[in-house]
């Protein structure tokens, strides 16, 4: 940590340049004769990274950051505020500190928590973070979470983890290929704490998950914007009950979609698959990771419009739905369209044998603002297309 990278005139150089080309910057001769060019960079380049999903970082006054893949990897505070709701009792440990947004909002809620980094850099850059956001109920150590845990003779009301995925574990994503090995060292934490919150990244599958793991009391499926952000696996020592599954999105409001698992079976028998009415939904993301396709449509009234198509439609506009809505102007079928028409609307495909670009092409469908074209099909199998007007984005 190059604390003369927090002078004035250093600060100041940084601020002023957010929008310059970084590359150019690293090539160049550094005004600061302690900071170097590489410094100075990295400095910009994170800091631009944080401007939108760190606000309370980018709006404090000297903040040091970390390599821009740091700010890349660490949960946003959108992300940070919700979790730190999941947390109990009043000590916490997070294992994986890293830059220490987890630790900042678990401190809001907790009364004492230990932060823990195996990289000594970040671990002083997090403390220093700290004290310039003026928090003073976390404590710092640097090293290994997991060796940590062998020996301090401490429990904790909470332990939370964020494993990183190993370079060299290949395609398949399973617990057990990232580090730490949450799976191998599951008893130790449960020795530890009754309760541990486990973050991964939304492309683990839920099934392997719940494979892997043991004592599972909720999995919570976090979106924002419609864009699937992470799972948390909250395992509690003395869980015998079901689980129990949070599909939740993060908008300008939150709205959650809680099932216990053996909902997410439900036969397909209780949904009527019929061709589309007023009103047309799309699912976000985070209901669509929780694969409960079939209860979606029941708990909202709604009808799927084919089998293998996650889209929804009723005649009545509900928007306690999580996910796009929009209201259904014309069904075109794809013999209706001609070579040229000049169509306007956003294109979205959905289960509809064409490429988007490909459509827009053949099409001549200029982009809209309101006006979407959803390519998709109907019960009979048949390739139709929605005129529709976006009600709700999220």
């Amino acid at each position: 940590m190059n604390k003369n990278i927090l002078d004035d005139a250093t600060q100041k150089y940084i601020d002023a340049n957010l929008d310059a080309d970084v590359n150019k910057i690293v090539l160049s001769k550094s005004s600061f004769e302690k900071v170097s060019s590489v410094e100075l960079a990295q400095q910009i380049s994170a800091k631009k990274k944080a401007q939108k999903k760190l606000i309370t970082w980018y709006n404090t006054p000297k903040i040091y950051y970390p390599a821009p893949l740091s700010i890349e990897q660490t949960s946003s505070e959108v992300t940070a505020k919700y979790k730190a709701k999941l947390a109990k009792g009043n000590t916490l440990i997070d294992i994986t500190g890293g830059f220490g947004v987890d630790a900042y909002y678990f401190a809001h809620e907790i009364k004492e928590v230990t932060h823990v980094e195996y990289n000594d850099d970040l671990s002083q850059l997090a403390e220093y973070n700290a004290s310039i956001l003026n928090v003073k109920n976390i404590g710092f150590f640097a090293g290994d979470g997991i060796e940590y845990l062998r020996t301090t003779p401490k429990s904790f009301d909470t332990i939370y983890v964020d494993p990183a995925r190993r370079v060299d574990s290949g395609k398949v994503f399973m617990l057990k290929d990232c580090t730490p090995d949450v799976v191998s060292n599951l008893d130790l934490l449960l020795s530890k704490s009754s309760r541990i919150i486990i973050k991964t990244a939304p492309l683990l599958d839920i099934s392997a998950g719940l494979s892997e793991l043991k004592n599972i009391s909720e999995i919570h499926i976090v979106s924002v914007k419609n864009e699937c952000k992470e799972l948390l696996w909250v395992i509690d020592s003395n869980s015998d009950k079901e689980v129990k599954i949070h599909a939740v999105t993060i908008n300008d409001t939150e709205k959650t979609f809680s099932f216990l698992q053996h909902e997410s079976n439900i036969s397909t028998t209780f949904i009527e698959s019929v061709l589309p009415q007023d009103y047309l939904y799309e699912p976000d993301a985070a209901l669509l990771k929780s694969g409960a396709f079939n209860l979606i449509g029941e708990r909202f009234g709604l009808r799927k419009l084919h089998p293998q198509t996650q889209l929804y439609t009723s005649a009545k506009l509900n928007t306690d739905f999580p996910g796009r809505i929009f209201m259904i102007n014309e069904i075109l079928s794809a013999k209706d369209l001609k070579k040229g028409s000049a169509l306007i609307g956003n294109i979205i495909v959905r289960n509809y044998p064409a490429k988007p670009e490909d459509l827009a092409k053949k099409y001549k469908i200029k982009a809209g603002k309101d006006e979407f074209l959803i390519f998709t099909k109907d019960i009979s199998g048949n390739n139709i297309i929605l005129e529709s007007t976006i009600l709700q984005y999220y």
